[in-house]
């Protein structure tokens, strides 16, 4: 066991998990990253879809950009610039006002934050992070179990199937499910963690949480600038990912998220398990109307698919001032967006909140 039992597993591969896995192995530990899906990204993941005449279509359906404004996260985004996995998308954004018809606040480029962009896909970040040296990354691996060996002093992680996912120093969790009733509902098992193991993650039962719908369509010809709404019940935003830099401008691609409130309307109707097709068909539709409504002369798009973030977007945060849950004792962090600020920042602060935390205590083991 000698050879393993120096490792710390992180499970989840959004960019707080992910970040936290890269600065663990920059800094000597050894990181095995699990994730239930089939590649990295969480709520940064893109979309791959091919229409039926065989185009592939490519879209980010969760996160379509982010802003930075913490030194810290500066630096660590500025590498990333230098090294081309992001860049800045200097877009000019408008808002439509339902009510009226018109375009409201429309930005200028000097007045706002700078967007930054993954390349060619928000997922990028994530993809370089997870396979950085020192990181060894399991996709398509849930983890059914944590379980804390007191007379070893060590974790037991289990799979989904049962299988024994090896022994570890120290645990990174970043879903905010991991002790959550939430869990049960969705999947109708108990949660991976028992609460008893860590009463301090109590916090986590109670972070309530914001669902959304997006939108992915395709157009023959292109649109106006990306843009908010105001005064609609069903559309928060449309962006234009052809627009992005590094994306492949064969088709025009556009992302559409609904309202808070409109998704809440359809989950109370349908529940929590994984939306039908019927559902999602119907969804698809009822958003796509609503876009047509603006009277921006646009046309019907030859492509047209609608994705669930049921629980994606935490509505309130629980450690800003630790930026991360921890468990000194167990060696155990509970890092994400959920524990700083509701974005791609806080969950990169997060991240490296929870490597800092392990760092200085697995360097005191050896």
């Amino acid at each position: 066991m000698q050879d393993v039992v120096t490792k710390v597993a992180v499970v989840g591969s959004g960019i707080s998990g992910a970040v936290c896995a890269a600065t663990l192995a920059r800094n000597g530990i050894s990181v095995t990253l699990f994730d239930s899906a089939r590649g990295p990204g969480g709520r940064m993941s893109q979309r791959r879809e091919i229409t039926e005449d065989g185009k592939e279509l490519l879209f980010d359906h969760g996160a379509p950009y982010f802003t930075v404004t913490n030194p810290d996260v500066l630096s660590v985004v500025a590498a990333w610039e230098s090294s081309g996995l992001v860049a800045e998308w200097k877009i000019n954004l408008g808002s439509f006002d339902c009510f009226s018809n018109k375009f409201v606040n429309v930005e200028h480029q000097e007045r706002q934050s700078k967007k930054y962009v993954g390349v060619p896909g928000m997922n990028s970040i994530c993809k370089a992070l997870c396979h950085e040296p020192g990181v060894e990354s399991k996709f398509n691996v849930g983890v059914r179990k944590f379980e804390w060996l007191e007379n070893e002093n060590l974790w037991l992680l289990t799979g989904l199937d049962g299988q024994n996912l090896g022994h570890f120093k120290g645990v990174v969790a970043s879903d905010k499910n991991i002790v959550s009733p939430r869990f049960t509902e969705i999947t109708g098992q108990s949660p991976p963690l028992d609460l008893s193991l860590a009463p301090e993650l109590v916090k986590l039962q109670k972070i309530p949480v914001n669902p959304c719908f997006a939108l992915m369509l395709a157009f023959t010809d292109p649109l106006p600038m990306g843009f908010s709404f105001t005064n609609s019940k069903v559309l928060s935003w449309a962006f234009c990912e052809s627009s992005k830099p590094g994306r492949s401008s064969t088709s025009e691609r556009w992302v559409l998220h609904s309202t808070m409130e409109y998704a809440k309307d359809v989950i109370a109707q349908t529940g929590l398990q994984k939306p039908s097709r019927e559902t999602l068909s119907k969804v698809g539709n009822e958003m796509l109307q609503e876009f047509l409504g603006t009277g921006l002369s646009i046309p019907q798009p030859f492509f047209k698919k609608a994705h669930r973030w049921g629980s994606a977007f935490p509505a309130a945060s629980i450690a800003k001032e630790e930026k991360c849950l921890w468990d000194e004792k167990k060696r155990l962090a509970i890092c994400g967006d959920f524990c700083v600020s509701p974005n791609v920042e806080g969950a990169i602060l997060s991240g490296l909140a929870a490597a800092s935390k392990l760092k200085g205590m697995l360097r005191s083991l050896f």
